[in-house]
């Protein structure tokens, strides 16, 4: 079923609960592997999907199909797991890098996360970089997303995300040759 029948079915009041049910299996494991590799806890990430889907069913209406469902459904995965990590630095008065460090002594526990050595090594080194440069490469790494649609989700422009995006690989460069 494509956006356009997913929203007919939403905005008619007969079929609205099948409709939203239908959205949200076909993006929460998307929306969920966002979010968990921003927050990197399962149950953390776990109700922030539940938060963004929340928010959808509530302002499904008020979308204005300017842009892709994905794309608006992205972008408030995006401001929700953002928001969230400011909070828990404000909530716990923690610098970065010390959410830094509790987020990769999860990922070293976490019977959840998986991948090997490597994979494990890459998480950790996501870690140290901000937030939205975080975002931006796990955008275009993990979902491959062009940088046209990144633009959409973010409300940054293109040239901004491709330098971000540069600045997280030597990041992530410089922290892997470190080991």
């Amino acid at each position: 079923m494509d956006d356009k029948e997913l929203l007919a079915k939403i905005r008619n009041p007969e079929t609205r609960n099948y409709g939203f049910n239908m959205l949200v299996r076909a993006y929460q494991q998307k929306v969920y592997g966002l979010i968990r590799k921003m927050v990197i806890d399962h149950d953390d990430a776990d109700d922030l999907t539940q938060e963004v889907f929340i928010k959808v069913h509530k302002s499904i209406d008020g979308f204005r199909e300017d842009s892709q469902l994905f794309t608006w459904i992205f972008r408030i995965a995006t401001n929700e797991s953002l928001t969230f990590l400011t909070r828990k630095r404000r909530r716990f008065f923690l610098p970065l890098e010390d959410v830094g460090i509790e987020l990769a002594a999860k990922i070293d526990t976490s019977p959840l996360i998986g991948g090997d050595e490597i994979q494990r090594k890459l998480q950790k080194a996501l870690l140290t970089l901000p937030d939205k440069q975080r975002l931006v490469f796990n955008l275009k790494y993990y979902e491959e997303m062009p940088y046209q649609e990144m633009s959409a989700v973010t409300g940054t422009s293109e040239g901004a995300l491709k330098a971000s995006y540069h600045h997280a690989v030597k990041k992530i460069e410089e922290f892997l040759n470190k080991d």
